[in-house]
């Protein structure tokens, strides 16, 4: 019910979209603030080419979260360039970039001073920084980055469009977009709608949605037990939702089509 009733409220009352949102990440931060095991937030995927990826005996308890990073983030070479993730939680996927990719620099925004705080603790990688920013305002400079990351984080933001024109404005001419996020299937026109409108070019567009079940299904047993461990146990059944156990919200939609896993490949123009 609990949930039901946060998705309800985030739906159809999206003036308070971002405060809602912001406070239960901050929460999430707090409550798990000392997992400094747990680097990640996505769902996962799995697929052949990912399997292949050689990761530290550090990184491999986190596999399927980073290879859908891999999966999102290795569609150009980022080799020597300036990335931006937009949405960087716990700061992982932003170190991968930088550790695995080949970045010259990251830049993670977040919103949630926890996170932020969690980030700079954890994550000491050269060329790797955090800084606390909205998505719709981005604290950067214009023309800055080479590529901006975006990673099951623009749900939760109450304009798509306007961030799209923040993505434009921090990208150099020539870079990249690389998003990834889950969608309501109803939900989908009108995110192409707001791609279509913002002027960025469209290079690649996938539905990698069977790769993230395959993925949440390898996974479960490790999602529960930190949750288990570290989650007080009134709120056990909303983190089980919020991070995709087998048999919650999120795996059953995508099973069934009422959810849809999209990812894209965009690029500003010369």
């Amino acid at each position: 019910m609990i949930v039901e009733g946060f998705l309800w409220v985030t739906t159809w009352h999206p003036s308070v979209q971002r405060i809602l949102y912001h406070a239960l990440y901050e929460a999430m931060a707090k409550w798990f603030g000392h997992a400094e095991y747990w680097t990640l937030m996505n769902y996962g995927y799995v697929d052949s080419d990912q399997e292949a990826l050689e990761l530290s005996s550090a990184d491999w308890p986190e596999r399927y979260p980073i290879y859908l990073y891999n999966r999102i983030a290795a569609r150009v070479d980022l080799h020597n360039r300036d990335v931006l993730e937009v949405g960087s939680g716990r700061g992982g996927g932003a170190s991968f970039v930088k550790r695995y990719l080949g970045a010259r620099r990251v830049l993670g925004v977040d919103i949630a001073n926890s996170a932020i705080a969690f980030c700079q603790r954890v994550h000491r990688v050269e060329g790797l920084e955090f800084r606390r920013g909205d998505a719709q305002e981005l604290p950067v400079a214009d023309a800055s980055f080479d590529a901006v990351l975006n990673v099951e984080s623009a749900h939760c933001y109450p304009a798509f469009d306007r961030f799209l024109g923040e993505v434009r404005r921090v990208l150099r001419p020539g870079g990249y977009f690389l998003y990834g996020d889950i969608h309501n299937a109803d939900e989908v026109p009108k995110l192409e709608q707001a791609i279509c409108k913002s002027r960025l070019t469209v290079l690649e567009h996938d539905d990698i949605s069977h790769g993230v079940i395959a993925a949440l299904q390898l996974d479960s047993d490790r999602r529960k037990h930190w949750c288990m461990m570290e989650a007080p146990q009134f709120i056990h059944g909303v983190v089980h939702d919020f991070v995709g156990v087998v048999g919650t919200r999120v795996p059953a939609g995508l099973a069934d089509g009422g959810k849809r896993y999209l990812s894209y490949v965009l690029q500003k123009a010369d």
